[in-house]
């Protein structure tokens, strides 16, 4: 499973990061960005949780 983060979106709520913070950081601009190329399959589920927790819907199965 991939991930992507849309910037235009992001508000830099951290909820991301919360939840799956093997998959999610915050960049120097204060948004989210996804830190590894592929999700690791030990954090799929938190990965997809953190995609239906984004308020902006910034964040999607890529």
């Amino acid at each position: 499973m991939k991930v992507k983060v849309n910037k235009e979106a992001c508000i830099g709520c951290g909820a991301c990061m919360s939840i799956a913070d093997d998959v999610f950081e915050m960049d120097n601009d204060g948004l989210s960005s996804v830190k590894v190329a592929e999700v690791p399959e030990g954090s799929v589920d938190q990965a997809k949780e953190a995609v239906e927790s984004c308020p902006t819907g910034a964040i999607e199965e890529a």
